[in-house]
């Protein structure tokens, strides 16, 4: 995947336009433009995969807020994680007189009849933290640097076990996102380009035998859906299997916080205690129930990605499209959906510990103090 290994060399800004101007207010139209800046209506839909995810909720809500803030018309949809759904919800919205959709992907592979449709009627697309694949009729893509996640991820585990010194052999679990996600491949790209060099050298020992050999392989060991209960019973069969006769795990690398919860009920059911045996255990959301994990000790880490100055970003691109102006990116050359590569605007992840827990969640106001106990 030598496009994914690519996106490491970039170290991108995370600043977030100023001075934005408000989107035309609901049933108006912003003064005219020509050619492919034409100046559109403020009539936003958009799609969300999941309730079940405790970040999609904030992405949504936290998205509408700033946008009916600036008058436009919003109608905020979540399917369930159901692609026939998410699509049917997608025509209602273009029906409903949508001219803008922000979609984050169930599945990135079939949502290109329906945006097909859109885009025949002038709707501009952009695609929401999940790249859209398979068709031209997606205009932007709003991320973060999903590579870069992964590459902390392995990092973290490199520095805190010594490997780079020579330390080891650790026995490593390593689980990857929904096969149907994207964004899952560059996760684990970013960090297996870090920790499979230690693999194939023998400081770090795969029991289960789930290594895939190389970033390709990262579909063999994903959770479809990123199920916490699916994680769970994942790592539930690789303990009774793989570790009998008094082997210990010693570090899991999970992509995101939905997996880590489900792996680490698993754990705490197999007998592992915090404090003594707990292995070294990767997220990614700091969701509350994770944070408060960490804060517990039976999370090492999170990678934050403030879906704050996600959805500000995203505001700023729906302004430019309103008024007819020219939509801020940041990367023209990564993003290829096998169609197009789409114009992306990158934001920086950051690593969060139980150190950085009060000074970078709370004292930023991501994360409500009374919510994690402190």
């Amino acid at each position: 995947m030598t496009t994914i290994k690519n996106v490491s060399a970039f170290l991108l800004a995370v600043g977030v336009a100023a001075g934005m101007s408000a989107c035309a207010p609901a049933g108006s139209t912003a003064p005219e433009a020509e050619g492919d800046d034409a100046a559109t209506t403020c009539n936003v839909g958009i799609s969300m995969p999941t309730r079940s995810l405790e970040r999609w909720i904030n992405d949504g809500e936290g998205l509408k807020e700033k946008l009916e803030a600036a008058d436009c018309t919003v109608d905020l949809q979540y399917a369930d994680n159901k692609t026939d759904q998410q699509i049917s919800q997608i025509q209602n919205q273009v029906a409903g007189g949508a001219k803008i959709l922000v979609v984050a992907a169930i599945d990135g592979q079939t949502l290109g009849p329906a945006l097909e449709d859109a885009a025949s009627q002038d709707v501009k697309v952009i695609a929401y933290d999940r790249l859209i694949n398979g068709t031209e009729a997606v205009d932007y893509y709003a991320t973060f640097d999903n590579y870069k996640v992964g590459q902390l991820q392995g990092q973290f585990i490199e520095e805190k076990l010594g490997l780079a010194d020579g330390k080891g052999p650790f026995n490593l679990e390593p689980f990857a996102g929904s096969p149907d996600d994207n964004n899952a491949a560059f996760f684990f790209a970013g960090a297996w380009d870090v920790l499979l060099p230690y693999v194939e050298s023998g400081q770090l020992v795969v029991p289960s035998g789930k290594s895939p050999a190389d970033n390709d392989g990262w579909k063999s060991i994903g959770i479809l859906g990123w199920g916490s209960d699916d994680a769970q019973a994942e790592m539930d069969n690789r303990l009774q299997s793989f570790y009998t006769g008094g082997d210990k795990v010693d570090v899991v690398l999970s992509p995101n916080d939905s997996l880590a919860l489900g792996i680490e009920a698993s754990l705490d059911s197999a007998g592992y205690k915090p404090g003594t045996d707990w292995p070294l255990i990767t997220g990614q959301d700091a969701d509350v129930a994770n944070v408060k994990a960490i804060l517990g000790d039976q999370q090492s880490m999170t990678v934050w990605k403030d879906t704050r100055e996600l959805g500000s970003q995203v505001e700023s691109m729906i302004t430019a499209i309103v008024a007819g102006d020219e939509v801020e990116v940041n990367d023209t050359e990564t993003y290829d959906n096998g169609s197009k590569v789409v114009p992306s605007y990158l934001l920086d992840p950051v690593v969060v510990t139980k150190d950085d827990v009060e000074p970078k969640l709370v004292e930023s106001g991501f994360v409500k103090a009374a919510d994690i106990g402190l």
